[in-house]
C-alpha cells in the first residue's frame, strides 16, 4: 500500500473512513495489538465495519489505522449527488460497472388507480434517469409490477384496520372480475398515467406473477444457507436474527421492535421470532392466485419479489434503489437483508427515498375520502404536466402539501412559457452560444446537488424575466433544459374561439371579483363552464381556456 489517505494532519486530527465512504471498496492497514500490521479489504458498511468478499462483516478500530485508501475500480463517477438513506449523507451516484447506471424502483400494486402521491415517487425515478442521461451517461432501469396481491395488513393505511384479505382478490370480487384481468386493467392505467405525466418509463417492467420461478430459486438459496426456514404452517420465513446488520437502513433494532409492529399476522408458533417475515405463504383456504411450490401450494410474500427481480435483471448489483419513504421499513430493510444474504455482498450502493405527499393538509387515504387521481386533474381541465411542474417546485425529500391553487398556478405558468417560447423562437438569431451554455449550466448545477428542482426552476424564471438576455437565447435555454424538466415547453397552444356570449360573461365575472361579489362570481363561473370555458384565478388575475 504505497499510496493512501494520511491519518495524521497538522492539527492532530485524523482523516479516517467516514459515512461518506460507506458502500465504497476500501483497503485498510491497521496496527496489530501483537505487533506488525493487519490488512483488511472489502466494502465499507459503516465507519468501523467492512464487509469482506465472503460476506463476513469485520469490525476495526479507527484509532489503530496506519493507512487506508479507496480501491480504484472500473466505476464511473457521475458528478450527481443524492442523499443516501443508508449513510445519512449526500453521496455521488457511481456507475459500478463503468457502462450503465443500474437503477431499481419499487412499482405499483395494480389493484387500484395510482394516486398523485404514488405518481410523485414514480416521477422521482424519471427525474434521476433524465439527469443521468442529460449528463452523458447510460442507464439500465427496472420497475416491478406487483400483480400477485398483498395482504391488506402488509400495506394498510392509517385508519384502515389490519386484515388478512388480499388487496387484488378483494378488489376483483368488488368489480366482479378475474384477478389477473383486474391487475392488467390497472397496469394499463398506470402506464397511461405516467405517460401523461411525461415519465419516459423504465427499460423493463417485470411482473411478479411471471417471476415466480425466480422467487423459488432465491428462497431455496436462503433456506440452504441458513437464512430462511420452513415454519410449522408450511410457510417459508426469513430469520431476521440471522442477518447481522439488520436495521442499518431504517435505524430499527430487532430487540426494540414490538411484536406485530408492521408485520403480517401469523398464527402462534409458526415463526421462530416475531420480526421474521414470510418469503412464501402457504395457501391455506385461498384458491386464487396460488402456485405449486417446493414447499406446497401458496403465494409469495411482500418483499421477496423485489429481491428476485432486482438481482436477476440487474445482475446481482443495484447502483441506485429508490422508492417512497414509507417503504424504507419494513420493505426495503427486509429486501436488503434477503438480497445481501443471497449474494454475501452489499447489493445496493445508494438508497434514495421520496417523502410523503399530503393533499390539502391531510394524508390521502380511501378512508379520508381525499384520494386525488391524475384523471381528476384532466377532467377539471388542467394539463397533467402542471402536476409535474408542481412536484418539481418542491424538494423530493420534503413533505409536500398539494392543493388546487398550486395546480392552477402551474397550469397558467405552462401556458405562459409555451406562448413565450413560441414568440422567442421567432426572434432574430444574435445570441452568444457561450452565454447559452453558461445559463444552462447554472440550471443544472443545483440539480446535481441532491436534485434541487425548486432552485433550478427559480433560475429558469429569472432568465424569463431578465431583459438583458435576448429572446432567442431564452428560447434556446428553455428548449435545452426541457430535456430534463419534461414540460413539453415547445408545444404550440392552439387558440380556440370563444363561444357566443362568453366574452360578456368573462367581463362580468372579472367585475364581480373586483367588487368581491363572490356569489355572483361563482354563478358566472358555472355559466361559463356550461359553455366549455374553464376559468382560472391566479395571482395575476383571471385567465380562461376552452375545454376540448
Amino acid at each position: 500500500m504505497s499510496e493512501g489517505y494520511p491519518v495524521g494532519t497538522e492539527d492532530g486530527s485524523k482523516a479516517l473512513p467516514s459515512a461518506a465512504h460507506v458502500g465504497q471498496r476500501v483497503s485498510i492497514r491497521s496496527h496489530d495489538p501483537e505487533g506488525g500490521f493487519r490488512d483488511l479489504l472489502g466494502h465499507l458498511v459503516s465507519p468501523t465495519q467492512v464487509r469482506k468478499k465472503n460476506g463476513q462483516i469485520v469490525t476495526f478500530d479507527p484509532s489503530q489505522i496506519a493507512l487506508w485508501k479507496v480501491v480504484p475500480s472500473q466505476a464511473l463517477s457521475t458528478g450527481i449527488f443524492l442523499y443516501d438513506t443508508m449513510s445519512r449523507t449526500q453521496r455521488e451516484i457511481v456507475i459500478s460497472d463503468g457502462k450503465a447506471l443500474r437503477m431499481y424502483c419499487c412499482g405499483p400494486t395494480v389493484y387500484r388507480d395510482a394516486h398523485v402521491g404514488n405518481l410523485r415517487t414514480f416521477l422521482l425515478g424519471d427525474l434521476i434517469s433524465r439527469l443521468v442521461q442529460v449528463s452523458g451517461f447510460s442507464i439500465h432501469s427496472v420497475q416491478n409490477i406487483t400483480d400477485v396481491g398483498h395482504m391488506v395488513d402488509d400495506l394498510h393505511e392509517p385508519g384502515e384496520g389490519a386484515s388478512d384479505e388480499d388487496k387484488v382478490l378483494t378488489q376483483a370480487a368488488i368489480e366482479h372480475k378475474d384477478p389477473f384481468t383486474l391487475a392488467r386493467s390497472y397496469e394499463a392505467k398506470f402506464h397511461k398515467d405516467i405517460a401523461r405525466l411525461g415519465i419516459q418509463g423504465f427499460d423493463i417492467y417485470p411482473r411478479a406473477s411471471e417471476s415466480i420461478e425466480l422467487m423459488f430459486a432465491l428462497i431455496q438459496k436462503l433456506i440452504d444457507s441458513g437464512y430462511a426456514y420452513v415454519g410449522e404452517d408450511k410457510s417459508v420465513y426469513f430469520s431476521a436474527n440471522s442477518f447481522e446488520s439488520y436495521g442499518a437502513l431504517s435505524g430499527n433494532k430487532l430487540e426494540e421492535l414490538v411484536p406485530g409492529h408492521r408485520y403480517e399476522y401469523v398464527g402462534d408458533g409458526a415463526k421462530r421470532f416475531h420480526a421474521d417475515w414470510a418469503l412464501w405463504k402457504a395457501a391455506g383456504a385461498r384458491t386464487e392466485m396460488v402456485w405449486e411450490s417446493p414447499w406446497g401450494k401458496g403465494f409469495p410474500g411482500w418483499h421477496i419479489e423485489c429481491s428476485a427481480m432486482s438481482l436477476h435483471y440487474l445482475h446481482n448489483h443495484v447502483d441506485l434503489h429508490l422508492g417512497g419513504i414509507d417503504l424504507r421499513f419494513p420493505h426495503h430493510e427486509n429486501e436488503r437483508a434477503q438480497s445481501n444474504a443471497a449474494t454475501l455482498s452489499e447489493v445496493t450502493d445508494h438508497w434514495v427515498h421520496g417523502e410523503h405527499l399530503l393533499f390539502e393538509g391531510r394524508k390521502m387515504s380511501k378512508s379520508a375520502g381525499n384520494v386525488l387521481l391524475l384523471e381528476d386533474l384532466v377532467q377539471a381541465g388542467y394539463d397533467p404536466l402542471a402536476l409535474r411542474l408542481v412536484f418539481m417546485e418542491n424538494r423530493y425529500r420534503s413533505q409536500m402539501d398539494l392543493n388546487w391553487v398550486q395546480i392552477s398556478a402551474a397550469h397558467s405558468t405552462l401556458q405562459r412559457w409555451r406562448g413565450k417560447c413560441h414568440e422567442w423562437s421567432k426572434a432574430e438569431l444574435h445570441n452568444d452560444q457561450a452565454v447559452v451554455a453558461e445559463l444552462i449550466e447554472s440550471i443544472f448545477e443545483p440539480l446535481r446537488a441532491d436534485l434541487d428542482t425548486p432552485k433550478a426552476l427559480l433560475k429558469l424564471r429569472a432568465i424569463e424575466r431578465d431583459a438583458n438576455i435576448s429572446d432567442r437565447t431564452k428560447a434556446q435555454v428553455f428548449d435545452s433544459v426541457d430535456r430534463f424538466f419534461g414540460l413539453d415547453i415547445s408545444r404550440v397552444e392552439v387558440a380556440r374561439e370563444l363561444p357566443t356570449g362568453a366574452e360578456e360573461l368573462l367581463t362580468a365575472r372579472e367585475k364581480a371579483r373586483k367588487e368581491r361579489d363572490f356569489a355572483r362570481s361563482d354563478q358566472l363561473r358555472d355559466q361559463l363552464l356550461e359553455l366549455k370555458i374553464k376559468v382560472i384565478d391566479g395571482p395575476s388575475g383571471q385567465s380562461w381556456e376552452v375545454i376540448p
